[in-house]
């Protein structure tokens, strides 16, 4: 990595995330000299891969997994070499011997599946097609009002059961089988602790950006691993001058407006005309020493990374594991198991059946393994639990991740024909991350993996209209992570929102005029 050489920039990004990279590429092709300060020693913050499981040549997407979000724009834009590959299936759920399985190239084989819920789940899905074919471009430009954005998705009906009233409506108006209508709402749920049925309409917002990625709703498998999206990245900054560094925390940022002053660990500052914050909102208003605008974030998942030996045998003999696990596995995920996990989370209790779902990188991937690996059948296995907010956690963290793994896997093993741990490569192949090791190893507050509540894609004041969802009440301070508007996933959104916002010429005039 390279170190600062000179202690004034046209910009100083905080945070070497993928946000943060992709903004810094952007305003470096353009002609601003760049500073990315990383405070840990790898860039990529949640999208990167590593060799997590000592002595075996496995390389883990850690924390995100998948891709759905990134815009063919951004990829065309800054070059990328970024191969993101369709899984064969899109979801299997086990169900006492048997299961659903939903596979995006059979269609007949997926009626035959659903059952009497073919005909609700097609229309559903066709409805939410047509909101991504107009909404998923809308994210890389400025923001329009609600009543235009309304316009533009042109379908009242959808707009209703998508933006006015609580998801689990549509869902139960559409599908009768609570197997069917759990594997739906999975999509409203996953990162976001919420009731699908509340008023707030925060499972729509998660439902909504899980729906519309690329237009269809596809969630693909970035060939190589996370860590090739981040990889591309850092070398589409550098190649247009961007400055990288690495072990370089920052601890203050001071602003009149015009210039700003960023302090690092140790007392070293740096000038720039423009701070662009890969972190969350939250951690950029204690780095400025303004109070919080809002409640402190909360994570609500747990992730467990396995380096197995062999897939697990499955209880329904129809499928072999290969195919049910080449999509999304979903374990105890009904509509009624997702209400009820999440109420007796709400109450303070981690629930007593922990839905989650899998996902195995290697199936449709094989290069993240070594040669010796692949030849003896190994593979990766992701899990992803939901409804297991940080407040869970913090009075006892050790004991109660620990409780939260043994609650976990007895969840998935009861859907499985033998125990998972039976088929773990080694004793030691298995990582448990919470809210509280994301909050630490990453700096996402409460281990929120959107850094905080997922916003609408669209502006909510007048004074965003216009604009591109990346500003602060500073001038000259910018966020470019998953808490700006049109945040959250493994997109480069927010960076070359925040990019745009800076590049403006209106902008560039007014602070010129200054």
């Amino acid at each position: 990595m390279a170190e600062l050489s000179r202690h004034d920039y046209d910009v100083v990004v905080v945070g070497g995330g993928h946000n943060g990279l992709a903004c810094a590429a952007y305003l470096a092709a353009a002609g601003r000299s760049v500073a990315v300060l990383e405070r840990s020693a790898v860039l990529g913050g949640a999208v990167r891969s590593a060799r997590i499981f000592a002595g075996y040549d496995a390389n883990v997407s850690q924390f995100a997994y998948l891709v759905s979000l990134l815009p063919p724009l951004v990829v065309e834009e800054l070059g990328l070499d970024v191969e993101l590959r369709r899984r064969d299936v899109s979801s299997y759920t086990p169900v006492g011997d048997g299961g659903v399985l939903v596979d995006a190239a059979d269609r007949a084989a997926t009626r035959r599946s659903l059952g009497a819920d073919a005909d609700g789940w097609e229309e559903l899905y066709a409805m939410t097609s047509r909101v991504a074919e107009r909404v998923f471009p809308t994210l890389t430009e400025p923001l329009r009002d609600r009543d235009a954005f309304r316009r533009h998705v042109g379908d009242d009906g959808a707009w209703r059961d998508l933006f006015e009233r609580p998801i689990g409506e549509l869902v139960a108006r559409q599908l009768g089988d609570d197997v069917v209508r759990g594997i739906v709402l999975t999509d409203a749920l996953i990162g976001t602790f919420a009731d699908v049925h509340a008023p707030d309409l925060l499972a729509n917002r998660c439902f909504l950006y899980h729906v519309i990625g690329g237009g269809g709703g596809h969630w693909d498998v970035p060939v190589g691993g996370m860590g090739t999206v981040t990889a591309q990245l850092a070398a589409a900054a550098e190649r247009a001058g961007a400055t990288l560094v690495t072990g370089a925390e920052v601890t203050a940022i001071a602003s009149d407006g015009r210039r700003a002053t960023v302090t690092l660990a140790g007392g070293r500052t740096v000038s720039a005309r423009e701070v662009v914050a890969n972190p969350a909102p939250v951690v950029l208003e204690r780095l400025l020493g303004t109070p919080p605008s809002g409640p402190a974030p909360e994570g609500a998942q747990v992730k467990i990374n396995m380096l197995l030996s062999r897939l697990p045998r499955l209880r329904d003999r129809d499928i072999p594991p290969e195919r049910a696990f080449a999509g999304t596995f979903h374990v105890n995920e009904t509509a009624t198991q997702l209400d009820r996990a999440y109420r007796q989370a709400a109450a303070g209790e981690l629930p007593e059946v922990v839905p989650c779902e899998l996902y195995c990188h290697s199936l449709t991937d094989p290069s993240i393994l070594g040669t010796d690996l692949r030849a003896a059948g190994a593979h990766t296995l992701t899990l992803f639990a939901l409804h297991t907010p940080a407040r869970l956690f913090r009075a006892d963290p050790a004991e109660a991740l620990e409780r939260a793994k043994h609650r976990i896997l007895r969840s998935l093993d009861s859907v499985l024909a033998e125990p998972i741990e039976d088929c773990l490569l080694d004793p030691e192949c298995i990582e448990v991350v919470g809210p509280l090791e994301l909050e630490a190893e990453l700096g996402m507050p409460g281990g929120h993996i959107f850094h905080r509540d997922l916003s609408w894609p669209f502006a909510e004041s007048p004074a965003e209209v216009g604009r591109w969802g990346v500003e602060t009440d500073v001038a000259n301070v910018f966020v470019c992570g998953a808490g700006a508007r049109r945040g959250g996933g493994v997109s480069a959104v927010p960076g070359r929102s925040a990019a745009m916002a800076i590049l403006d010429p209106a902008r560039t005039e007014q602070t010129s005029a200054r």
